[in-house]
Parts: structure tokens; sequence; C-alpha cells
């Protein structure tokens, strides 16, 4: 009996890898870009379960990768113009995400918002900025001016105050069961939800958002074989930490 919570253990991590791997086209994720979109730390898993991360690919049923080329800030940038021109606005996160499920070669938004900014706004500026530098995109640097102006940033003054986010997306705990939703005052929302709930509960954590929307599908889709009904799902460990590595999307 000892042995069955590391077995359940080793089981989540091998689950996650083929999940991360089939949110990244197939592609089997390497150690980093695993913690960053799980919160499993190479300590979770490196000499408990497996000696390298390679070991740990083969279990779950993929090759490991081979070494590729990191993206040019040039190339990210443009795959946001192309993107932008396609749907009309600047992409969310959840939008390049079901691009890739088409288009493997499509970089992952996690190099995308590390290269160009963690807002809308920021990589709003950059395209901007490359269509200025290359003819032919009139109507994607007009559909970033309208981005910025409804959005104004911080860096048009060095006094200006960060921008506040528009909303947030939370995690809420009550009894064994969590809601994902999303809400434009989080700690109001949450008082709210105190006085519906049967049972004590309480935010677990919240990432706040320019595209509550947006963000609020994707961790949905993301856990939609746990879904309970509604916005309640049945979430482990794994799950939660997941959710709490982010802070903004």
């Amino acid at each position: 009996m000892s042995g069955r919570p590391a077995d359940r253990n080793r089981e989540t991590i091998l689950r996650e890898i083929r999940r991360v791997a089939g949110e990244n086209g197939g592609q089997p994720p390497g150690s980093q870009m695993f913690f960053n979109e799980t919160g499993i730390r190479r300590g979770d898993w490196v000499g408990r379960y497996w000696a390298r991360w390679s070991d740990a690919l083969k279990e779950a049923g993929l090759e490991p990768n081979t070494l590729t080329p990191a993206y040019t800030d040039e190339l990210l940038t443009k795959t946001l113009v192309d993107l932008t021109r396609k749907l009309g606005h600047l992409p969310t996160r959840a939008e390049v995400d079901l691009e890739r499920r088409s288009n493997p070669t499509l970089p992952h938004f996690t190099a995308i918002s590390r290269a160009l900014g963690t807002t809308q706004a920021r990589r709003a500026e950059r395209v901007l900025e490359y269509c200025g530098r290359h003819p032919g995109f009139d109507d994607v640097a007009e559909i970033s001016r309208r981005r910025l102006a409804a959005a104004p940033t911080a860096t048009s003054s060095p006094r200006a105050q960060p921008r506040i986010p528009d909303g947030a997306v939370y995690l809420f705990k009550s009894g064994r069961y969590f809601k994902i939703g999303r809400s434009n005052a989080t700690g109001r929302r949450e008082r709210e939800l105190v006085l519906l709930m049967p049972e004590k509960g309480s935010v677990v954590h919240s990432i706040a958002t320019d595209d509550p929307p947006g963000i609020e599908a994707y961790w949905h889709r993301r856990f939609e074989s746990k879904r309970k009904g509604g916005e309640w799902f049945d979430l482990d460990a794994v799950d939660v930490s997941a959710f709490k590595r982010r802070r903004f999307m």
C-alpha cells in the first residue's frame, strides 16, 4: 500500500507531459517549458522516478527533442502580425494555442510573451513598430493603434503609473471542488461567492489579465476532462499548482 501515492504522482507527471506535448502540437516539452506550464519542479521527478528528462519523455511515449535554434524577436513579431491580420485583433494566449494545433511550427505563446511583452498593450507596441519598418501592413498597424488607444500604457511618461489590468481570472475552492471564473473585481466576487456557497470557500489564486473571457476559456479547455458542471472542476494538486504559477496572462 505504501507505494500507491508515489505511483499516482508518477502517473500525474506522465499525464501532464502528454497534455503539454499535445498543446505543443505533439512536440515534447523541454524540462523548463514543462515547469513553466505545470509548476512541477525538477526536484519533483529527478532522482525519484527518472534520472534524466529524456527518460520521463520516453516513458510518456514521446521521443526526446533535438536541439532547435531559438526564435528571433523579428520572427516572433512577424508571427503576431500574421495572426493579428488573420483574426482581426491581437491574439490572446488561448488563440495562439488553438492556432498551434493546426500549425505546430508556430512559436509557443510563452516565447512570444517573454520576448515581446507580457501585456497586450506592450505586444501591440511591438507590432506597430514592426509595421512601421515593413510596408504593406497598414491594416495591422491600425488594429494595433486602436488597441493602444483603448488601453494606454505606462511607457508614455516616466511618471505614469503602471496600467491596471482589465480584470482577473480566479480559482475559487469550496469543499473539494474548484470554480474557475472571471471578474473585474476579484475581491468583491470572492465575498459574493462566499455568501452563495453552502460550504466555506476562498479564492486560491487569481491571474490578472487584459482578456478575462479568453483566459477563462483557456483554463476551462485545459481542465475540460475534470469538469463537474458549469465552471466547477475536480482538480488535483498539480492542476492547482499550474494555475498558481501564473500571475498575469
